[in-house]
């Protein structure tokens, strides 16, 4: 396991200097789920809730919170992100709707927090525009599928291979 790289000599909060790194591509994966009743759930997937199409808003905040993240995490780096794409897909044997993200760029540092940040801010806008029909949503979990490149690699979750992950 790696050090901490947020930490400078004297144990310190610092941002991690990459202005020495050379560009990569560098693409991160990452999903979550939100569980909902089977009515709901239906009724969203065909568009016909009181708030309209719920998935395309999601999407859009998704893509959103993506872009912004480095305003949200304190230590993130500005990146410019060259692509996102967001899957909203139903997962009928949990009750629930999974997001699933992938963010690509060519950087000097990866896009784990973009695609991890744009998963959890899709579930909460579902929450948000849901919340009224049923309280008991219940978001989670929230992990990180695969990321590529840069200096440590390709990387993938051990469980994603399991025919019981998601």
């Amino acid at each position: 396991m790696s050090e901490l790289t947020h930490l400078n000599t004297a144990g310190e909060v610092h941002m991690v200097e990459v202005g020495d790194r050379p560009n990569s591509r560098r693409q991160a994966t990452a999903e979550g789920y939100i569980e909902i009743g089977v009515e709901l759930l239906e009724q969203v997937l065909s568009g016909n809730t009181k708030k309209g199409d719920v998935l395309a808003v999601a999407r859009v905040a998704a893509i959103q919170a993506a872009k912004r993240t480095w305003e949200l995490i304190p230590l993130c780096h500005q990146i410019a992100l060259s692509g996102i794409e967001v899957a909203i897909t139903a997962t009928p044997k949990r009750n629930a709707l999974r997001i699933e993200v992938t963010s690509r760029t060519t950087a000097s540092t990866g896009v784990e927090m973009e695609a991890l940040t744009a998963v959890q801010v899709g579930l909460l806008t579902l929450y948000d525009m849901l919340k009224s029909v049923d309280p008991a949503l219940t978001i989670g979990p929230v992990r990180l599928l695969a990321k590529s490149g840069g200096s440590h690699g390709d990387w993938q979750h051990p469980l994603s291979s399991s025919p019981n992950y998601g």
